[in-house]
């Protein structure tokens, strides 16, 4: 299939992406700030449980979706249908889809928690009511800003990214050298032989693999890899500058926020926030707590702008083949995907209003993010297994970047979200009313709800709902040489 990145003439008149934008808006996709506060109880040992993961799984995820993302445009559906057909290629686009919707809410919530820190009310978090609204307010932002098009998504994502996440996370690590340095008490332990945690049997290899979804989002941004002047060369280059940023994110403020904050404090949404309130209250400089919070609110608003923007293009590709009724194919003249963001925003609504009728609806939203998460090891499975099968299948479509020994890469990057997967059915300590009997069961009814949906539409999918030949969509076809 011939390529779809357009003529010379109409790619002179877009506004393309830089390798830069790229990097930080993968970074926002990827490294949330909201995840630190947990692994900092860690202390050292926080370094090998994000090391084993990276090297077992984000690097692997890194280089397998810099080849694709450079022979076939499109993102993980294209991937997967080219290598395994297009009922596979919609299961897998419809994975990432969905088991953000569910992510959405909670993301959100880490907002409301920082607004609450601005205006110095932290127990305001624990409110469901200003939960809720913060929830439904930014969600709605967020979309209106998808749905005008322009590149302005790309915008907003990585300067929140760099104001939200870089630099707090800068800012962070500094507090916490000045802190070791001027001769002030680690609230964990810090010395060399704590580097390796102790080992507690299935408990911390659990702990080790649950670890490798931190790193999940590698791919997302694959569908924009086509809005860039040299895709071949800037996004592979774009994914390693990423992947690197997001190690220095995630390693070196979680040992900052280990040096100050009691594990008794560390909060599930706002743990980060008070990390940098007993910095500055340290220093008698308290009201840049409510700055910071400020920042880091906008870095999450920028993480939900983007993962917005990535994976409910990649399910317009597959719709437009005739996988979801055209009213879910529906395009704003902006040619921004409107009936599939608009539903989300209508599940995502209803989802919100559970943080008002549910107690401790909080924790319970993060036990179903992480049955979510399994969802979303489905799809790397088959992204990684469909790297294997192309370079058998199309080994004339010209990769611009190429894995070195590809089915070593991918099959350990396969073998390890499989494994995170299985192990995904062990309870989790500190489980939020869920019988921890019950749990596996209850996994097993997550997958089958939200994942099952794909696989009833493409059977039951008509003619009518093909519209390729009424509106041009993404084919994503490979490059040949």
């Amino acid at each position: 299939m011939s390529s779809t990145r357009g003529s010379s003439g109409q790619r002179a008149a877009k506004a393309y992406l830089s390798m830069f934008q790229l990097a930080v808006l993968t970074v926002v996709v990827v490294a949330s700030l909201r995840s630190l506060p947990t692994m900092s109880t860690y202390g050292l040992g926080s370094i090998t449980l994000y090391l084993i993961p990276a090297v077992l799984f984000l690097v692997p995820t890194a280089l397998v979706a810099a080849e694709l993302a450079t022979g076939w445009n499109g993102g993980v559906y294209v991937w997967v249908r080219e290598a395994l057909g297009n009922r596979w290629g919609f299961e897998a686009i419809w994975l990432q889809w969905v088991q953000n919707v569910v992510w959405y809410p909670v993301q959100l919530a880490f907002i409301a928690a920082s607004i609450a820190f601005i205006f110095g009310n932290s127990e305001l978090a624990n409110s469901g009511i200003y939960t809720a609204i913060i929830i439904v307010v930014f969600y709605w932002i967020s979309t209106l800003l998808n749905l005008r098009g322009g590149g302005l998504f790309a915008k907003v994502g990585s300067w929140g990214g760099v104001i939200g996440t870089l630099i707090p996370g800068a800012i962070l690590i500094i507090l916490g050298a000045v802190w070791m340095l001027a001769g002030n008490k680690s609230q964990v332990p810090m010395e060399t032989s704590d580097i390796i945690p102790p080992f507690t049997g299935l408990a911390s290899i659990v702990l080790i693999v649950s670890n490798f979804l931190a790193y999940a989002g590698m791919e997302v941004n694959a569908v924009h890899a086509e809005d860039m002047k040299q895709p071949g060369k800037q996004y592979p280059r774009a994914i390693f500058i990423a992947a690197a940023l997001i190690l220095l994110v995630f390693i070196l403020p979680t040992l900052a926020i280990a040096f100050v904050v009691p594990k008794s404090q560390l909060g599930l949404t706002t743990g980060i926030n008070v990390a940098f309130q007993a910095y500055f209250d340290h220093w008698g400089i308290g009201w840049a707590t409510a700055v910071i919070s400020a920042a880091i609110a906008i870095g999450a608003l920028a993480s939900v702008v983007t993962w917005i923007a990535g994976p409910s293009k990649g399910l317009l590709a597959a719709a437009r083949t005739g996988l979801l009724p055209p009213w879910l194919q529906r395009q704003n003249k902006a040619g921004i995907q409107i009936g599939i963001l608009l539903s989300q925003g209508v599940i995502v609504t209803i989802l919100a209003g559970l943080f008002v009728v549910i107690p401790n609806v909080s924790a319970a939203f993060f036990t179903l993010v992480d049955m979510a998460a399994a969802l979303y090891l489905i799809m790397y499975m088959l992204m990684f297994a469909s790297a294997i099968v192309l370079r058998r299948k199309a080994p004339n479509v010209k990769r611009d970047y190429r894995v070195p020994m590809m089915p070593l890469v991918a099959g350990v990057g396969f073998l390890a979200s499989l494994a995170a997967f299985l192990l995904g059915f062990v309870p989790p300590s500190g489980l939020a009313g869920i019988p921890t009997s019950a749990y596996p069961w209850v996994m097993g009814g997550v997958i089958i709800v939200l994942g099952v949906p794909p696989l009833l539409f493409y059977a039951f999918r008509k003619p009518s709902w093909d519209q390729r030949d009424k509106k041009p969509g993404p084919t994503g076809g490979g490059r040949h040489a």
